[in-house]
């Protein structure tokens, strides 16, 4: 039978883990954005074995399970002496794992951007560095912003993975909590809860965003 009593008073525990998810998420996205456009960056390299070695190495990423990456990071990395935390352990899983789709969302914005923007670049005699930094990537973020919130509320749901290497995140707690009690469903309902109350709101953030920059650059995202 459900107990709303149990229900409420288990919430503090789930709330105090939930941190904990948002905390793997955000960090987790970082590593997904910096490794994305570092690999961005190397796939439009001059240097062809860069260009091969990137490009390998980001259909393997992408093609394998993130559970079995988490796995090799968390019990694998140890036998060559890199013993990572499981908070450690599975924001490395996250980012690296989600980097490789950022770097297509990358390269969309970096594609969108006219040839005229980077041979005016070269005209005033900039070095690449300042092209990139001062012409390229101020205009090639703004439109991919969407497409980047929707990556980030897809990492917030993918958390509860990282249950499997031990990080004690809502989706643990709520494994803990039930083989204590024998009271699975108030607690696995809170958690359901949880994420429907923040997923759903930054996804119509993430919408209205989409709205805004369509109108502003006039194209579709």
């Amino acid at each position: 039978m459900w107990s709303w009593d149990f229900a409420f008073s288990i919430l503090p525990q789930l709330l105090q883990a939930m941190v904990v998810t948002i905390e793997a998420t955000i960090v987790g996205f970082v590593i997904a954005a910096l490794l994305g456009l570092l690999w961005t960056l190397c796939k439009r390299s001059p240097f062809t074995p860069l260009r091969i070695a990137v490009n390998a190495f980001v259909e393997f990423i992408k093609s394998t399970p993130l559970l079995v990456q988490l796995y090799f990071i968390f019990f694998v990395f140890p036998a060559f002496g890199v013993s990572l935390s499981p908070f450690l352990a599975g924001v490395l899983g996250l980012g690296l794992h989600y980097s490789t789709y950022l770097t297509e969302v990358f390269r969309t914005g970096i594609d969108a951007i006219p040839k005229g923007q980077w041979e005016a670049g070269s005209a005033l005699n900039f070095s690449r560095v300042k092209i990139w930094t001062q012409i390229i990537m101020p205009q090639a973020i703004p439109p991919i912003i969407p497409m980047l919130g929707n990556y980030f509320i897809v990492m917030f749901k993918e958390t509860p993975l990282l249950s499997a290497i031990s990080l004690v995140e809502m989706v643990q707690t709520a494994q803990m909590i039930g083989s204590a009690s024998f009271r699975y469903v108030e607690a696995f309902t809170d958690v359901g809860i949880i994420f429907l109350v923040l997923s759903y709101p930054a996804s119509l953030i993430v919408g209205v965003i989409n709205k805004r920059i369509k109108q502003r650059f006039g194209q579709s995202i």
